[in-house]
């Protein structure tokens, strides 16, 4: 994915972004870390090594502080893994395309919200492990 479209569409459409990724292990696998260091040098925001080149490192014990995180991932997945589930790529896509459509500018209102909620529990831990439900 990183090879065939995403490092494409950034090279035609974008110069002025950063990349930002989570800390799963999949993503620290030392292929993925070369990969991202020679085509988006300086560009991510991830678990890094010594010899990474980041923007800066994802910091540890991170909570969801992202809209993605806290509020998108869970909705889209809530409103396309329902029964009848898709059974071709193409459904897929429509489907998760349909979900994301659906957001309200209410919807934003809340969330917006609630990333405020997020941030002052941050600061109050002091950056501690939190679990925002």
């Amino acid at each position: 994915m990183l090879t065939n479209w995403l490092i494409p569409q950034l090279a035609v459409e974008r110069h002025d972004y950063l990349f930002q990724q989570d800390g799963a292990p999949p993503h620290w696998y030392l292929t993925v870390r070369m990969f991202l260091n020679e085509h988006l040098p300086n560009r991510r925001i991830g678990r890094a090594g010594q010899n990474d080149r980041v923007f800066c490192k994802w910091p540890p014990r991170s909570p969801d502080l992202t809209f993605c995180d806290f509020f998108l991932w869970g909705y889209v997945k809530g409103r396309v893994y329902i029964p009848p589930l898709p059974a071709t790529m193409d459904e897929l896509q429509e489907c998760i395309t349909a979900a994301v459509n659906s957001v309200t500018p209410d919807m934003l209102q809340r969330v917006w919200s609630e990333l405020d909620y997020h941030i002052d529990v941050c600061r109050v831990t002091k950056g501690g492990h939190i679990e925002c439900v």
